[in-house]
């Protein structure tokens, strides 16, 4: 007689379970139905609100990377908005002489594009009358398709003309990321206590102290080390491009630097950029081609040794999720989305850790959203 009643007793303690498991699967449901809304409408919003937004993700970006040394300089006796100040000057000076080691030997070197083009349009030529089976081929099928017609071409506006419209809007982007970075970074520490001390649960401080310290810690870290490997790869190529006799060899190192911030793409441009350079001031296109071979052999080396043992597993990061961050928010930003878009995975990755990991493809079998539900149901049987 008892065991109907315990069976009948445990249904009854189950349905609360039940209907509380429903309950959170459909506000989960709801939690991936917005984030795919947001994640698809966030692009349109970023490029319309670009000036605003782009400054403001930029001077976030910024503050996490100054912050520790504006602690350091504030623990030294500097007052506050002094060592805010000096931090953010110093990280202006670095970027203001990477920058010019890059473009004054560039700007030298723009009136030799002309007959550097017409070199490697020479060597292109030769290389089509090698070729030239494949050129007759390509003319009789475009012959048989019918789209031999002549095309007319709208010239647009030249690299000129286009960087005279842009600078204007640069320099704004420019002038309130640093306005924003300074604020942000000087009221850092009135930050970090309301964030801190208005938690109604001693539970959240902790958790929101420690998402707060791995988030800086792991960004700084990254772009410190990453610097540093980037700078030796910039004075590696810049020495190789002295011995090649190239011009210009500390142009080639800084933007060897800069470009290696970028992943995959930026060194993809790097050897671009030396094949075009070598082919245009070479005789023989296999001269020409050799800074491009020994600058994909470095990167090679530097990309899948030198870099993962240095950085480790901590910042070790899905290579699909990078070049996805990198398309997103290149295609939302340019060049600046770009480079931000590691900090920010790293950012996001660093939160996500701390906040709880989705399980998104358990989510579509029928498991929780959250691992921690599980252990909660767990618990709770």
């Amino acid at each position: 007689m008892d065991r109907p009643a315990t069976s009948q007793q445990a249904q009854t303690d189950r349905s609360p379970l039940a209907f509380a498991a429903q309950e959170v699967r459909l506000i989960s449901a709801l939690v991936v139905l917005l984030a795919i809304g947001l994640f698809l409408a966030l692009p349109f919003v970023l490029s319309i609100g670009s000036v605003v937004f782009l400054p403001l993700v930029g001077a976030v970006i910024v503050t996490i990377i100054l912050s520790p040394l504006a602690d350091k300089l504030a623990g030294w006796g500097i007052p506050n908005v002094l060592a805010s100040l000096l931090a953010l000057l110093v990280f202006f000076a670095i970027l203001a002489l990477a920058l010019t080691a890059v473009f004054t030997p560039a700007i030298s070197l723009y009136d030799e594009i002309p007959s550097m083009a017409r070199q490697v349009g020479e060597h292109f030529s030769d290389l089509q009358m090698t070729f030239a089976w494949v050129g007759e081929l390509n003319r009789q099928l475009a012959a048989l398709s019918g789209d031999g017609e002549q095309q007319v071409v709208l010239a647009g506006p030249t690299m000129l003309e286009q960087l005279a419209f842009a600078t204007p809007t640069v320099l704004l982007e420019l002038l309130l990321t640093f306005l924003l970075a300074f604020f942000m970074i000087e009221a850092r520490v009135r930050l970090r206590r309301r964030l801190l001390l208005d938690r109604q649960q001693v539970g959240a401080s902790l958790k929101a102290a420690r998402a707060m310290r791995e988030v800086q810690d792991r960004v700084a870290a990254y772009i410190l080390t990453v610097g540093l490997i980037n700078t030796g790869m910039g004075v590696i190529v810049g020495l190789g491009a002295w011995a090649l006799g190239m011009e210009a060899p500390v142009m080639w190192g800084g933007l060897a630097a800069l470009l290696n911030f970028v992943p995959y793409i930026g060194p993809l441009i790097m050897v671009i950029l030396l094949g075009l350079f070598g082919l245009g001031s070479a005789e023989s296109v296999f001269v020409g081609m050799i800074p491009a071979a020994a600058y994909f052999g470095l990167n090679t080396i530097e990309a899948n040794v030198v870099t993962p043992s240095v950085l480790g597993a901590r910042f070790t990061m899905n290579p699909v999720a990078i070049l996805l961050t990198l398309s997103y928010f290149g295609w939302i930003w340019g060049v600046a989305g770009a480079l931000l878009s590691v900090p920010i995975l790293l950012t996001l990755t660093a939160l996500v850790d701390h906040l709880g990991r989705p399980n998104i493809v358990g989510f579509l079998f029928g498991e929780p959203l959250f691992a921690t539900k599980v252990l909660d149901l767990q618990a709770d049987d």
